[in-house]
């Protein structure tokens, strides 16, 4: 994450048609947008991580994370509004998250746990047209287990952009996950987690602690 300060983390749910159908989520119909605690923000290449062991199972879901580099304008398009971007994990209490669903409740016990949003190291933004030669992917304990490019995403960057600059505002500092493709799944304690871009690794790390195979 290098010493760039983080301001607020929106994420975006549902933004892949098969990662919805993969978990009987209808496919929404405008950006879902939901909040994590900056807290929940570390770097990957620091070491391993710490997650819960005694809530439930815990899911991966690989992302694209967009860095704002400026206050947000209208017109503006996501080439002038990033400067960098990274990939992450949003880590899930998918048991914690079904049992909110049921209730109506927010998400945020699910999702805003600590170390629950792993970040590779910044890269360049390469634009939003090249962004889309490239896949990115999450190898687990040397599997391949997701795979993604932005071009299969339900609603376009600038589009998310422009709606959680119109709604919520949007500034410097600002993380935005931009949702998961398919292929979700759990980590236990011992698992190496592995992301790249272009077959370029860009972050491991390992879960140290965390619910049990057993």
């Amino acid at each position: 994450m290098g010493n760039k300060m983080i301001s607020n983390i929106y994420c975006v749910g549902r933004n892949y048609r098969a990662h919805a159908e993969e978990l009987g989520n209808a496919v929404p119909k405008e950006p879902m947008i939901f909040m994590k605690p900056t807290h929940a923000a570390v770097s990957m290449h620091e070491g391993g991580l710490e997650l819960p062991g005694n809530r439930g199972e815990i899911h991966f879901e690989t992302e694209l994370v967009l860095r704002i580099a400026r206050d947000y304008k209208p017109g503006m398009n996501v080439d002038e509004l990033v400067d960098v971007m990274a990939f992450g994990i949003d880590f899930t209490l998918r048991d914690v998250q079904s049992e909110l669903k049921k209730q109506g409740h927010p998400w945020t016990a699910a999702k805003g746990f600590r170390n629950s949003a792993p970040l590779t190291p910044y890269v360049a933004f390469p634009g939003t047209e090249e962004l889309a030669e490239k896949d990115f992917t999450l190898t687990k304990n040397g599997e391949l287990v997701q795979q993604g490019n932005v071009r299969n995403m339900i609603f376009p960057l600038q589009q998310i952009v422009d709606y959680i600059a119109e709604r919520y505002g949007l500034g410097e500092g600002d993380l935005i996950f931009t949702g998961t493709p398919e292929g979700v799944g759990p980590v236990f304690a011992g698992d190496k987690l592995e992301i790249a871009y272009g077959g370029e690794v860009l972050g491991r790390c390992e879960v140290l602690s965390g619910p049990s195979r057993s």
